[in-house]
């Protein structure tokens, strides 16, 4: 390819399959990839992409070309850890990719002070749940829960968060037993595992919220009753764990990073501190504390 930005229209729309989707990747507009679409496919012998059912397809020729611009893409992601890799001191961008629950309720204090005790770090905070894909440095440190992280990244693996079952106290006693409701997931329907192995196996989903602090919240306002990480509900005056509920472990939590990156001093220095926060709050994490 002769013109080095082209790989990026012509690997987005291998990837996403529509003009729309994209243009959304790529943050332009839908008008914008389909021009770009129609000079990419007049610079060689024949189309690169084809309209198929509901978007579009990479034609031989297209394949090869993708193939091209993923090792173009390889290189320029390399660079760019390396790039970052190279700083010294305690100084420097660094994103950290952690998701939205865990970033308020445990680590968003800490964070402010370490911004503060490092003026020279320029921190940038993605709350998300979707693991970060640390290859394509959507982020250069990432804070999840998962059995199983990609074998690559190093890090620390630290210990699962604690689940348990909780309502506002006046649900409990102010709704009869055959009323009762829990509040689950959007994908969880009928007798769930956690609800089979709750204190109120036969009482069914009442509400189904896709946001976890929502479910949360409702919890709190007496809507009904949520499995919950330890760590948000333990300390809310609001919430109790129903009677005879036990703590089951979630997912354990891993502090990761690039390879490439593990030996940048602000990048240790970060994951570092965020290991020793999390360890410092271990017991309220796993639901040990009360």
């Amino acid at each position: 390819m002769d013109n080095w930005d082209d790989y990026r229209f012509i690997l987005a729309l291998d990837r996403f399959g529509t003009l729309r989707s994209a243009a959304t990747h790529l943050g332009v507009n839908h008008s914008t990839v389909s021009r770009r679409l129609a000079v990419i496919n007049s610079r060689y012998a024949g189309l690169i992409f084809e309209q198929a059912a509901g978007g579009y397809v990479s034609t031989p020729l297209g394949k090869k070309l993708v193939a091209a611009a993923s090792g173009i893409e390889q290189i320029n992601l390399t660079a760019t850890r390396q790039q970052k890799a190279s700083g010294h001191g305690l100084s420097g961008p660094i994103t950290l990719s952690v998701p939205g629950v865990l970033a308020r309720y445990i680590l968003l204090g800490p964070l402010t002070k370490f911004c503060s005790e490092h003026p020279e770090i320029d921190l940038t905070i993605q709350s998300t749940y979707r693991f970060a894909d640390l290859n394509r440095s959507e982020a250069d440190i990432a804070v999840r829960g998962a059995n199983n992280p990609p074998e690559h990244f190093v890090g620390r693996r630290l210990f699962a968060y604690g689940l348990s079952h909780y309502c506002n106290p006046d649900y409990l006693e102010g709704v009869a037993p055959k009323d009762r409701r829990w509040i689950a997931g959007p994908q969880e329907k009928g007798a769930t595992s956690w609800i089979k192995h709750s204190p109120f196996p036969e009482a069914p989903i009442g509400l189904h919220i896709d946001d976890i602090e929502m479910r949360h919240q409702a919890a709190i306002s007496g809507e009904g009753m949520i499995l919950g990480a330890c760590y948000m509900a333990d300390p809310e005056p609001k919430l109790t764990r129903l009677p005879g509920s036990q703590v089951t472990p979630g997912q354990v939590l891993w502090v990761l990073t690039h390879p490439d990156l593990k030996d940048t001093p602000r990048i240790k220095a970060l994951m570092q501190f965020i290991t020793s926060v999390l360890k410092e709050n271990r017991a309220l994490i796993e639901g040990q504390h009360l």
